[in-house]
């Protein structure tokens, strides 16, 4: 990530450096663009894989209206520590709790540093719903996970199956319960949802995999 620090030695910079306005802030200005741009790359894969995956093939019945509403929130933590993603994902919950369906129905909380071992990201989505149940929100929210390398228990790596839950990067979808059961009541079979995802992964060809999941070819 790029430094945020600047020189200590003030006093070290030259006179006509500080008549020029040549100082330090520039460079923190610099910071800046450069996170702003790469946040902005992180939200259109975001979006992309929310437009032709999820809402695209209809893996997700209560997506489509919330991205058409234009009520879908993405918050990007590009954070350095696990403690400061635990308080980004805090105040993610706590905006979204104070904030009406009617204006963000639904947040997609984007960890693109620190969390791409599976495993690793496992053991922070446990994190996550611990604190979003010391917050009082259990029942109120919901979390699904999405990992570029998600994997069901004992199914294999490569198994298409796995492609229901793969995205461009570590997700943490914060769901309102109430704005899910809506959906479900208006839904055929909701219990069938899985398994009608599974299928719908093993019917691509290979060239719409390829299409569909660019960034599991990255590496």
């Amino acid at each position: 990530m790029p430094s945020n620090k600047v020189s200590k030695n003030i006093s070290d910079v030259q006179e006509p450096c500080l008549e020029n306005k040549v100082t330090p802030v520039v460079v923190g200005h610099l910071d800046s663009a450069i996170n702003n741009d790469v946040n902005s790359a992180i939200e259109t894969e975001v979006w992309q894989w929310l437009d032709s995956v999820v809402i695209g093939l209809n893996l997700c019945p209560f997506a489509k209206k919330p991205r058409t509403q234009q009520q879908i929130e993405l918050y990007v933590s590009n954070k350095p520590s696990m403690v400061a993603i635990s308080e980004d994902f805090e105040k993610a919950l706590l905006k979204l709790s104070k904030t009406p369906a009617e204006q963000t129905d639904t947040t997609v909380f984007v960890i693109p540093h620190l969390l791409e071992d599976f495993y690793v990201y496992l053991d922070f989505l446990d994190s996550a719903n611990t604190i979003n149940s010391d917050l009082g929100f259990d029942g109120v929210f919901q979390l699904a996970s999405f990992h570029p390398d998600y994997q069901f228990d004992g199914a294999e790596a490569d198994a298409r199956e796995n492609l229901t839950n793969r995205a461009p990067y570590p997700i943490i979808h914060i769901i309102r319960e109430d704005s899910m059961s809506r959906v479900l009541k208006q839904y055929p079979d909701p219990e069938l949802i899985p398994e009608r995802n599974m299928d719908k992964m093993e019917q691509l060809t290979t060239d719409e995999v390829n299409q569909l999941f660019p960034y599991l070819n990255k590496n």
